[in-house]
């Protein structure tokens, strides 16, 4: 009986946000390294479902990393990167483009389906959703990354038309105002679409906790300018910094906030949103309350 108590208390946990968030748009974030295990790629997909019915409009960006190193190594093709960007010449585009695009995202669309969702498979390509330019250099020692764009426009009209009925699940491969394509950081595109849709919520789902202070902690709620100081402390550092920095760039346009979540964690998704405690770190542009510290 206890355990059927709890039950209904975290039900009851549930509601205010479930009542505070129907109606608004979350973006989400999966990292490639989150997807590798298919039982959490099986919960990830639950999590979503379950938002899209209590009314909350889900838009999953997916990135797959790990997925286009294996079919490259593969072909025998090297793996190359330079300031944490794949350098994609063409043979390498095209893997991107038919593992993202084809492979990665069909599988997480399959997944979505076979719980009870309507999930739709899509690129930044499809309606013109996502127009990039290219990435000329990076790193101290200007590399040129090839065929690396950055989003400078967003069409989220297609996007609209779905909100409701299906739940988008979105490539990070844009295309250029020449009629390039080009690979984009998952990041950074979902970003941009957070921006361009007016969502309540970005949500990255990583292989990390969430950001850590300095005596390895996770911080719980983070406001920008705390964020901005702890990166010019070196508190945050390494690949944590693009993550922050996406962030901020996410509340400074208008996206109320971003959350860092550890993709590892099972029903990591649904604990953050809809728990008072949450799971990772959140970033806000006002000072609020702070969680405790997860």
């Amino acid at each position: 009986m206890q355990v059927l108590i709890e039950k209904a208390r975290v039900l009851i946990e549930a509601l205010p946000y479930i009542s505070k968030f129907r109606g608004h748009t979350v973006v989400v974030k999966v990292g490639g390294n989150a997807m590798d295990d298919l039982d959490l790629r099986r919960t990830f997909a639950e999590d979503v479902v379950l938002l899209h019915w209590v009314g909350i409009d889900v838009v999953v960006v997916h990135g797959g990393g790990p997925q286009i190193g294996e079919v490259l190594d593969k072909l025998g093709i090297r793996s190359r990167f330079a300031a944490g960007l794949r350098i994609t010449d063409g043979a390498t585009m095209e893997v991107v483009e038919m593992v993202l695009g084809g492979r990665v995202n069909k599988e997480l669309v399959r997944l979505i389906n076979q719980q009870g969702g309507r999930a739709v498979g899509l690129t930044g390509k499809d309606g013109r959703l996502a127009i990039a330019r290219r990435i000329e250099k990076v790193g101290p020692e200007g590399v040129d990354p090839g065929l690396v764009g950055e989003v400078t426009e967003v069409d989220a009209s297609v996007l609209e038309r779905l909100a409701g009925d299906f739940i988008p699940v979105i490539a990070p491969i844009a295309v250029s105002a020449e009629g390039e394509t080009l690979n984009v950081n998952a990041d950074p595109f979902a970003a941009r679409l957070a921006v361009a849709l007016g969502a309540e919520k970005l949500v990255l789902l990583t292989d990390v906790p969430g950001v850590k202070a300095s005596d390895g902690e996770v911080i719980s709620s983070l406001t920008a300018t705390r964020a901005r100081e702890l990166i010019a402390s070196g508190v945050i550092s390494g690949g944590m910094i693009p993550k922050v920095e996406n962030a901020l760039a996410a509340l400074d346009a208008g996206v109320a906030k971003v959350h860092i979540i550890d993709g590892r964690l099972e029903h990591a998704l649904l604990l953050e949103i809809f728990t008072d405690r949450g799971v990772g770190t959140e970033l806000c542009r006002e000072p609020e309350q702070e969680k405790t510290t997860a």
